[in-house]
Formats: C-alpha cells, sequence, structure tokens
C-alpha cells in the first residue's frame, strides 16, 4: 500500500505521525510512506520531498510575499502525486498549501483524496465546505461537532478524536526533576509559547517580553520558561538574548527527540500559569492543566480580512470546546502588554474556573475508539474500502 503524505508544521507532524502509527497497526499490507513532513513522521519512515518549514507560512501577507516559492513546492508535490500514483492522498492541515496540492491532483487524477484536520468552517469563511469538496473526498475531524458540516457540504467525515488529550503527562518525580535541573526550586513558573512559526516568533516576542518585564514587576521571584520548536530555535535563542529578563530557553536540539518531549510535558505541568499564541498548545496546556492567557496578532492586513470574516467570539479551542470563556484571550489590537500582564496576574490568583473547562474540554476530545491515531487510519482505511 503506498500513502503519499503531507504535513506542513509542528502540530501536522505530530498528527500525520500518530496516523502512521496506526497504520502499521490496523493493517498487516506493507505500507510505503511518501510526501513532506518533520521529524515525527520521518521517524516513522517518511522520506520528506524537501524540509517541511519551507511552507510552514500563515497570514496573507506572509504567503504573498512567498508565494513564488510556495507554487514551485505546490507544483513539485502535485507532481509527485501523481508520478507515484499512490493509494491515498492524505494533506494534513495547512489549507493554503494542502487544497492547492489535493485541487490538481484532482483536476488529472481520481486518486482518493484525505484531509486530516476539518476545515474551521464554523470560524470563518463557512462557504469553505462546499468548495474544497470538489478536490477532498473524506475529512478527519479533531471536534465532535464537524462531521455534520462537512457532511453537509459533500464529503464523508469521522470524528476521530484530538490526538493532544493522549499525550502522556509529567508526573511528579518529572517535575521535581525538572525543576531541580533548572533551578526552579519552589518558585512559581510562567509558561512563554510565542509559537512555532519564524513570523509569530518575530510579531509577538516584542509583545511578550514587555508583557513579561511587568509580571515580573509584580512578581519577581517568577522563573520563565520557553520551549522553543525545533523549527525556530535558533530564531528563539537570539531573540530572547537581548531580553532584560531572560527566559530558560529549552532548546530541542541540544537533546534525543524523547528528552526534547519529555522536558516539555515536564515545564507544562510544573507551570502556576501560561502566556501562549492562539493555536492546539491550548489543549496541550489543557491536558497539564495549566491555566492559560492567549496572546496572538498578525499583519495588519490580515488583521483586517480575518477580523471581518470571523464567525465566532473567541479563537481559544478551550473556549469553544468547553463552551465557557474563561480563557482570557488578546487577539489583533488588543494584543497589548499591559491589559496581558494584568490578565496574568488574575488567571495567577484565581485559576479554579479555567481549570474546570480544561477537564470539560479533554472529556469532550477523546478518541471514539483506542487512540486518535488509530482511529484515523482506520477512518481512512474504512472510507477506501467503502470506495
Amino acid at each position: 500500500m503506498k500513502i503519499f503524505i503531507i504535513a506542513g508544521e509542528a502540530s501536522g507532524d505530530k498528527l500525520g505521525a500518530a496516523m502512521m502509527k496506526g497504520f502499521k497497526e490496523q493493517t498487516t499490507q506493507e505500507i510505503e510512506f511518501i510526501g513532506v513532513g518533520g521529524a515525527l513522521m520521518e521517524e516513522m519512515g517518511l522520506t520528506s520531498l524537501f524540509p517541511m518549514e519551507e511552507i510552514s507560512l500563515m497570514g496573507i501577507s506572509e504567503i504573498l510575499s512567498q508565494y513564488r516559492h510556495l507554487k514551485r513546492r505546490i507544483d513539485q508535490t502535485a507532481s509527485a502525486v501523481l508520478k507515484e500514483k499512490p493509494d491515498v492522498l492524505i494533506t494534513t492541515d495547512l489549507p493554503e498549501f494542502s487544497f492547492r496540492v489535493a485541487n490538481l491532483v484532482k483536476q488529472t487524477s481520481n486518486i482518493p483524496t484525505v484531509h486530516y484536520v476539518a476545515p474551521t468552517v464554523w470560524a470563518w469563511r463557512p462557504a469553505r465546505a462546499r468548495k474544497i469538496a470538489k478536490y477532498i473526498d473524506h475529512v478527519l475531524a479533531l471536534f465532535p461537532f464537524e462531521p455534520p458540516l462537512m457532511q453537509a457540504a459533500g464529503m464523508s467525515c469521522d470524528f476521530v478524536g484530538h490526538p493532544v488529550i493522549d499525550d502522556p503527562i509529567a508526573t511528579q518525580q518529572d517535575i521535581n526533576d525538572f525543576r531541580s535541573q533548572f533551578g526552579l526550586n519552589s518558585s512559581p513558573v510562567l509558561l512563554c509559547l510565542p509559537g512555532s512559526r519564524r513570523s509569530e516568533i518575530k510579531r509577538l516576542a516584542p509583545v511578550f517580553e514587555k508583557c513579561l518585564a511587568k509580571v515580573k514587576a509584580v512578581h519577581p521571584q517568577m522563573n520563565v520558561v520557553l520551549p522553543a520548536a525545533p523549527s525556530v530555535a535558533g530564531l528563539v535563542l537570539d531573540t530572547v538574548r537581548h531580553w532584560v529578563h531572560k527566559p530558560i530557553v529549552l532548546d530541542p536540539r541540544e537533546f534525543t527527540l524523547d528528552q526534547a518531549s519529555n522536558l516539555k510535558r515536564a515545564a507544562f505541568k510544573s507551570a502556576d500559569v501560561a502566556l501562549a499564541a492562539s493555536g492546539t498548545v491550548s489543549l496541550e496546556l489543557a491536558v497539564s492543566q495549566t491555566p492559560m492567557v492567549i496572546a496572538y496578532d498578525m499583519n495588519w492586513i490580515s488583521r483586517q480580512v480575518i477580523g471581518r470574516m470571523l464567525q465566532v467570539d473567541s479563537v481559544n479551542l478551550v473556549n469553544l470546546v468547553s463552551n465557557t470563556r474563561t480563557v482570557p484571550e488578546y487577539i489583533g489590537k488588543a494584543c497589548q502588554p499591559v491589559a496581558i500582564a494584568s490578565a496574568i496576574c488574575d488567571v495567577l490568583e484565581a485559576p479554579t474556573t479555567q481549570i474546570e473547562a480544561m477537564q470539560s474540554t479533554v472529556e469532550r476530545l477523546k478518541s471514539p475508539i483506542s487512540t486518535p491515531g488509530i482511529s484515523a487510519a482506520k477512518s481512512v482505511l474504512d472510507f477506501l474500502k467503502s470506495r
């Protein structure tokens, strides 16, 4: 069985790797994986056509500025799919890239197409569902409210659970070892999570730096820990070198993959509060029961366009899944250091309602069978059998 699979960012790499493992457990067929992915997918047997980071772009201006290079990679990937003639093409998140590849493939072939992570039509651009149904046959949804939306547009869709829910959680011994290793002792810890894309780091770092300085003024014993994503670790180190209050940067390049993952889990569980960019990281924090404040900004053009299209009053996944609004979020023009710092101090003082919302979120996102990776693989195999 030949599977062409694409991921373009850290979260997609994680989803893809879990699904690849699921395929190996769900079938006795010999499987060949081809496509684009990161370290986790490569560890599962993928040889990436090119570095995954080249297509990890977000925001309208970022995509436009890199459009020519992105278009070359889209054409290259679609050509590779058509040449390899896989049993299925699976695109993982990254819709700006994934949907263009799938569209090109469908124009000249009948290769089955699956997209992992339903497009957020419930959040913005609801008309997208019917548009992508022209070139996507089957969708793997991370949230239980998504399948009816995809099915109404003409695609088959299964809720497979969110992989982050089954991630290991640091033990008390892990926490003790982590605190001892970095000299944290019993002091409070603030987790700083400015994102996994270069554009996010560059835009959010100045705001986060000012915010952390204000929090330190109120809580001088506060330690700041920043677990850097592998693709931006060098940029993060260069960026924080000039900060007045330098965080402890966890550079995954200094450790094995397992060691880096263990350190990150321990950091999440050790933290008293987190300042995080918007995205899947909020669910990782929910699993660790770490209270959070979300802050995110984008360039002016993206802010104007997306702001007008937004269909929901919150972009935080814990708020949306739990149907609460307990996680403070400062998005776009509201992404200001004074307000964010004040919210962090408030959350430190009263985290209980947010922790309850996180517990509700975790329950609602559990996989219907086994693990999300196995559920995703089974859904794809069942879809292929039904054709």
